[in-house]
């Protein structure tokens, strides 16, 4: 019996006069690391977007936890429990290290301090530079405090688009260490044009090319089937 924590059925989403998502499914299984895939402009973010409320999607059905979610305003979706990483980050460059966790917290209590600790004990440089101003981070230290602010709060699922953009390969390792440990405690949907990365994390695939679901599996699947990833992805 397969554990679904969330499910996109037939998902069109439009921005502006665009038709970006054209019936897009996919499915997210709980526990796992479940990767989007595609070119360029294929709709991977949208998609994100989509979930998380921000690009309402016109027609179709995404549910999460058995519940339909798909009309629901963004905030009301993050207390459900879905967290969010976006492409460009998304923190705030005049707070600090610390100002920017605390935004970010639905509540303080216990679970919230644990899971703090935690966190910081997965990304020293936070704990480092707490009184820094987040304008003032690397780049790595930037998207680490991206990671850690959505996973502070008791979300079973996070959406993380493009971690390792712009990084250095030494911090893409950290970044990739960081999402195995915290695949133990969450479930996480990544989009991620880096394939040596998407294949170290990803459990199963799905493949988006121009707004559609084109393919989809596990992902040992993809690391053998050249076909697959030179048509879609580009890889030869």
């Amino acid at each position: 019996m397969t554990n679904t924590l969330l499910k996109l059925e037939q998902i069109n989403t439009y921005i502006d006069q665009f038709h970006i998502l054209q019936n897009v499914n996919f499915e997210v299984k709980s526990g796992e690391v479940t990767v989007l895939l595609g070119r360029n402009g294929a709709g991977k973010t949208t998609t994100l977007r989509s979930i998380m409320g921000l690009n309402s999607a016109l027609s179709g059905q995404i549910v999460y936890k058995d519940e339909d979610i798909t009309k629901l305003p963004a905030y009301k979706i993050a207390k459900k429990g879905i967290g969010y990483v976006p492409e460009d980050q998304g923190i705030f460059y005049d707070l600090t290290v610390g100002e920017n966790m605390r935004v970010g917290m639905r509540q303080e209590d216990e679970a919230t301090k644990d899971r703090m600790e935690w966190v910081l004990e997965l990304f020293p440089d936070l704990k480092k530079f707490w009184k820094k101003p987040g304008g003032q981070l690397s780049g790595g230290q930037k998207q680490m405090l991206s990671i850690a602010r959505s996973y502070v709060n008791d979300n079973d699922l996070l959406l993380i688009d493009e971690p390792s953009k712009g990084l250095a390969p030494v911090i893409v390792e950290k970044v990739i260490e960081s999402i195995e440990k915290m695949k133990e405690k969450t479930t996480v949907v990544l989009v991620e044009q880096n394939f040596y990365m998407a294949s170290r994390l990803g459990d199963s695939f799905f493949i988006l090319d121009d707004g559609m679901t084109v393919h989809q599996g596990d992902m040992k699947e993809l690391r053998e089937n050249e076909e697959l990833k030179r048509k879609y992805l580009g890889i030869a």
